[in-house]
């Protein structure tokens, strides 16, 4: 009887995160910005930060360093270290991040992201946090010209090997997972010395096993 009681453990969050999901579905909490998914919008539609203390990130430094010096990813790089993929998002990569924000983290179900950063978790942590991540430096463009090819919408494979679905809701892009969990691109366009950022308003959930 003990055997079953880790994985259970392991499973736990990720099945409190997709009934937060269901729960939410048709009636998401998470509103797509007013503004463009770009870090570069016109001028008459800018785009506003993730948070009034976040600096510019700089090119030159790596996912890691630059997540680190984020005041508003704060709750996504706790969970980076948490996950053992700190090394991941400090090497050569490249890979494009769909940052979670501290806000986005909020939205969970009371506990789950605690839950989640308990070390008998790490497997559910490394499985989310992979689900976020792309291989590749994909920018904003190459997000709509493959939602614009697909007719209105197209599938990417993560590094978690678990598809996302794009689309567009108005002039933003839309992130949508198995389950109909949404979350859409706030701002994008982070160059970064081993790819690039995005960041989210929602945490996307892999599917359950």
């Amino acid at each position: 009887m003990t055997r079953n009681i880790r994985p259970l453990m392991t499973i736990l969050p990720l099945a409190a995160l997709a009934m937060l999901g269901a729960c939410g579905r048709g009636r998401d909490s998470r509103e797509a910005p007013a503004t463009p998914s770009t870090a570069t919008a016109s001028a008459e539609t800018p785009a506003a930060p993730p948070a009034s203390a976040d600096q510019a990130m700089l090119a030159t430094r790596t996912i890691l360093d630059n997540a680190a010096a984020t005041p508003s990813l704060s709750s996504l790089v706790a969970a980076i270290r948490a996950a053992g993929l700190a090394t991941t998002l400090a090497g050569p990569g490249p890979y494009t991040l769909f940052a979670p924000s501290n806000a986005a983290f909020a939205r969970l179900a009371p506990g789950v992201q605690d839950q989640l950063l308990q070390p008998a978790n790490r497997d559910s942590l490394v499985r989310l946090l992979r689900f976020h991540m792309l291989p590749g430096a994909v920018t904003i463009s190459d997000l709509q010209q493959r939602i614009a090819d697909g007719g209105g919408t197209a599938t990417i494979m993560t590094v978690q090997g678990e598809p996302l679905t794009l689309s567009m809701t108005q002039s933003v892009i839309t992130l949508t997972d198995a389950s109909g969990n949404k979350s859409y691109i706030e701002a994008g366009d982070m160059r970064q010395a081993n790819g690039m950022i995005h960041i989210v308003n929602g945490v996307l959930v892999p599917k359950l096993d």
